[in-house]
């Protein structure tokens, strides 16, 4: 024991902080425009729906396909970026998803938007658990919660708070088509100076060169439980948090008659509060541990959403609070089962490959499946429906999580002096 707590010493004596700071703002500027440009088609829908005559269902079919190409990427991404290394991969995909969100301001029809939607979930997706792991690893393991759990907030202040904002009150004064345009420029410059930022070497900090493993075999994550329950957790958390993003516009604009303005900013609340969520769930789990916040998130998110679907339009600002909590509560789950949780139950070498799994599994069945799902729901049941479905979801990830084995560096070695403290005490 006392030779690990040197160790960890030594460790932390010779992390380069600087350049910890440098990746999660590069890292956390990119996944908040991975969720700017993910997210903006929902506030967007309402002008789009007008203009190329879509419908709900066709709405979580954009949802879908995305999801769908994001999942499957993030799982063969990850293998890729364990053995070739980061930086290629996470300049290209920052280029290639600017790009594809800049060209669905010229969608014609459903088929162009859903070709491009499908294009942009493979940038977005291959991106993701590449730069999630290059986080984790330039971190120091007492601060990989914290971290992990800042850069993947960007994406829900970028996408769920800033994005909604910025599309109703562009649409003031430009069509859909301009605001689309408008929303890529930032990825070029993020994808220059992460260009200029990483290090050449296959992995993004030196000190993990040592726990590289050539040999790795992918197929090792499997023997991880956190690795599988995790990835049917986050499918809870995602199918519950994407219908509400994706469908809460419409039921505000289509079912409680709310104003284009006013849906904006209710709608932001679920940015705003999924980036609170991380100070009050993502940061306590470095000292508190990862399974009991994820239980408790998950609980909790599932009675609020409950409890929104009985709100009515008279009360715009307990919709807005209510939103609010329910992000504050399950949006941070997503960072922490696919951040740290993901991350620490990785085999040895294996860290992207394990994050890519559990965003994958997510992404396909939470993100992709739950939204088609969700557009059938209201389709044929109406708009409330599809709410009670994201209810259920969130209670499926609350069951998978009692059944996580806790991995928070904290928790864990106070585990360990406990019990060395225990052998040692005389019967």
């Amino acid at each position: 024991m006392k030779w690990k707590l040197e160790k960890d010493s030594t460790k932390a004596k010779s992390h380069d902080t600087a350049y910890e700071w440098k990746v999660l703002v590069l890292m956390g500027l990119g996944f908040g425009l991975v969720g700017f440009d993910r997210w903006l088609i929902a506030p967007l829908f309402p002008s789009i729906m007008q203009d190329l005559n879509l419908n709900y269902q066709q709405l979580g079919n954009l949802f879908g396909i995305l999801s769908f190409a994001w999942g499957l990427w993030a799982i063969l991404a990850g293998p890729i970026s364990d053995r070739i290394g980061r930086k290629k991969i996470l300049t290209f995909t920052l280029l290639v998803f600017s790009l594809l969100s800049c060209l669905s301001g010229f969608a014609t029809g459903f088929a162009s938007l859903m070709a491009m939607r499908a294009l942009m979930g493979v940038a977005e997706g291959a991106f993701t658990p590449v730069s999630i792991a290059t986080v984790g690893e330039a971190s120091l393991p007492s601060r990989r919660g914290l971290n992990q759990g800042l850069q993947m907030g960007m994406f829900s202040i970028f996408g769920m708070g800033l994005a909604p904002i910025v599309a109703t009150q562009l649409l003031r004064v430009v069509s859909w088509n301009w605001v689309f345009l408008i929303s890529a420029a930032p990825g070029f410059v993020v994808a220059l100076f992460t260009w200029l930022t990483l290090r050449q070497d296959s992995h993004s900090a030196p000190a993990y060169a040592a726990s590289q493993r050539p040999d790795a075999r992918w197929t090792e994550i499997f023997r991880s439980r956190n690795v599988c329950l995790g990835g049917i957790a986050i499918l809870g958390a995602m199918a519950g948090m994407f219908i509400l993003s994706a469908m809460v516009p419409s039921y505000l604009a289509e079912v409680l008659h709310v104003g284009t303005q006013r849906m904006g900013w209710i709608v932001s609340a679920t940015g705003f509060g999924g980036t609170l969520g991380l100070f009050t769930m993502v940061l306590p789990s470095d000292y508190i541990g990862r399974r009991p916040v994820a239980i408790y998130g998950f609980v909790v998110s599932a009675a609020l959403l409950f409890l929104f679907t009985h709100v009515s339009a008279d009360h715009p600002w307990l919709l807005f609070w209510l939103l609010f909590l329910i992000s504050a509560f399950a949006l941070p789950l997503i960072s922490l089962l696919c951040g740290p949780i993901a991350t620490e139950a990785a085999p040895v070498g294996l860290v992207a490959s394990s994050v890519g799994f559990v965003v994958g599994v997510g992404e396909i069945f939470g993100g992709g499946l739950a939204p088609v799902i969700g557009g059938a729901i209201a389709e044929h049941h109406g708009l409330r429906a599809t709410l009670y479905f994201a209810c259920g979801m969130l209670i499926l990830g609350a069951v998978a999580s009692v059944f996580l084995l806790e991995t928070a560096p904290r928790r864990r070695r106070s585990s360990v002096a406990t019990s060395v403290s225990a052998v040692r005490t005389p019967s």
